[in-house]
């Protein structure tokens, strides 16, 4: 091997990487739950994150050691997957990883046993949380609201979790749509890009409003251009109106005052003509993604048009979404049928900007959120938290299927884990104790962050579950143990399932590495290879 090169081998590389990933997850471990705490993230600029959001947390932490990258890596994907349960998958990971080691020590079994024992206990217990699992009306708003401020009940922004709770579910069910399943059935998509979140610090987080349209943040060109615009007829231009330049090198020579002249006023009659194609289709608003030069914005301020240039691609996009519109490249081809709808059009000033609201469309597939809030701070914690809210909506939306929280579900799936463990033959039944003890730990975990005797708790939550009712969990903000389905903490099965597969596949990703062989690293510019 190359010099510098280290080698890590057996039970040393496992031990490493299990060491890396544990302490990964006891960073998150005290940011679960409502009763969790925050976290204050500074970076080498100095830019402040206050969050206890597990992907941000983990994404703002400069990670080398690659056992943790991975780590990190099943956060993202959770994350982008279903929105919520981050954390949770980090800590369950960390737990199954824990207990491995325990069963490599003391019981001295394989790696590949354990691996074949955890991958058997997360398809028994998705098989479980199925079978337990109630089935949802996508229409019932009230169901969605709660499955939303679930998402939200740990963040800071909890206290105002009712206002953004409900943008969250107008949002998704405005731009849901029904698609054709593989088998001929129907079933519901709602895609996030639809989904425009605009933030602003400023008023109460209460303030934040959910727009039937599109928010532009960007200003009406001209100061004379109407800047409210009822019953708008909406014009979506992805070229300028202005004279392009030629791919190739032209020249033109001119020799006389009169050329010179005509070059000019031909040039105005051009961007003139553009104007007039405008104005015959009788739109009064245009969005253009590319310039508008000063001639086209006079001619345009003439007609009565309002207009806004230099528009992005996705908002573009997102207005023919909302507003009905095509998006048109040439304006030779422009016809009524081209123009979207929407009954207001107007330029509002927030805090120091201008930004173009585009509302009231008929039937808009895009929309916006505008999330307000005392501080930047606050406000960029909301966005977080929204984006939760979002998805756990959309994951409803998609796969309408609940289980409830307050670590109720993981205590069930645990107890049955342990009473179907000893029909498996062989060592594996050690394996699947173990990953019941590694899901135990979401209870465990929102017991211990809200001061309750861990012991007493979750031995209460265990007996009331054989009881009475399997939807027994802890409820940290009374500090009891209850039935989280009368309080209306639910969360969605695809998080659950989520979680339990992307935690069991970075365990047994970590479990199977054997080896580790690490190049040293590359010396700094100006700096000697040896010492």
């Amino acid at each position: 091997m190359k010099e510098g090169t280290s080698q890590t081998k057996g039970r040393d590389a496992i031990r490493n990487n299990v060491e890396a990933a544990k302490l990964v997850a006891a960073i998150l471990k005290p940011v679960l739950g409502p009763r969790g705490m925050d976290k204050m993230l500074v970076d080498s600029l100095g830019d402040v994150t206050i969050t206890n959001d597990g992907a941000t947390i983990l994404k703002e932490m400069d990670v080398q050691h690659p056992a943790a990258k991975i780590m990190v890596e099943i956060a993202k994907t959770v994350d982008e997957e279903v929105g919520d349960g981050t954390t949770s998958s980090v800590i369950i990971a960390g737990a199954m990883l824990e207990k491995a080691e325990e069963l490599l020590i003391k019981k001295g079994i394989h790696p590949t046993i354990i691996v074949d024992g955890y991958r058997k206990a997360m398809r028994m217990s998705i098989e479980i949380l199925n079978k337990i699992a109630e089935d949802v009306n996508i229409n019932d708003h009230a169901v969605l609201k709660d499955i939303a401020k679930t998402s939200m009940e740990s963040k800071i922004v909890s206290v105002d979790s009712d206002v953004l709770a409900d943008l969250a579910v107008k949002a998704i069910l405005t731009v849901a749509e029904k698609a054709d399943g593989a088998n001929g059935d129907n079933y519901m998509v709602a895609d996030l890009d639809n989904v425009k979140v605009q933030k602003k610090a400023g008023e109460s987080m209460g303030e934040s409003s959910l727009i039937e349209g599109i928010i532009v943040d960007k200003e009406i060109t001209h100061s004379e251009m109407p800047k409210r615009i009822e019953n708008a007829r909406i014009l979506l231009l992805n070229s300028g109106l202005e004279i392009e330049k030629t791919e190739f090198d032209a020249k033109i020579s001119i020799d006389r005052p009169e050329q010179m002249k005509m070059f000019l006023e031909e040039e105005t009659r051009m961007i003139k003509a553009m104007v007039d194609k405008i104005a015959a289709v009788k739109a009064n608003v245009v969005f253009c993604q590319k310039g508008i030069d000063d001639i086209g914005l006079h001619y345009l301020t003439k007609a009565n048009i309002s207009a806004v240039r230099r528009v992005k691609e996705s908002d573009l996009d997102a207005l023919a979404k909302a507003t009905g519109a095509r998006v048109v490249t040439n304006i030779d081809d422009l016809s009524p049928d081209d123009l979207g709808y929407a009954q207001l059009v107007e330029e509002k000033k927030v805090e120091l900007d201008k930004w173009v609201f585009v509302e009231k469309c008929r039937n808009p597939k895009a929309v916006s959120v505008l999330i307000r809030g005392g501080s930047q701070r606050i406000v960029d914690e909301a966005e977080r938290s929204i984006h939760d809210a979002l998805m756990v909506v959309k994951d409803v939306v998609q796969k309408p299927a609940i289980v409830v929280g307050g670590g109720s579900p993981e205590a069930y799936v645990a107890q049955r884990l342990r009473e179907w463990a000893p029909s498996v033959s062989g060592r594996e039944h050690f394996a699947i104790l173990a990953f019941a003890d590694a899901i135990e730990s979401i209870p465990v975990t929102l017991i211990e962050n809200a001061g309750m005797d861990t012991i007493d708790t979750i031995t209460q939550i265990r007996s009331k579950q054989s009881a009475t009712s399997l939807w027994m969990g802890v409820d940290v903000k009374e500090m009891k143990v209850t039935d989280m389905r009368k309080k209306n903490v639910i969360e969605p099965l695809a998080v659950k399932e989520q979680v339990l597969k992307s935690a069991t596949e970075a365990a047994a990703m970590l479990l199977r590495i054997d080896d580790i062989l690490a190049a040293s690293p590359t010396p700094a510019a100006g700096q000697s290879s040896t010492k």
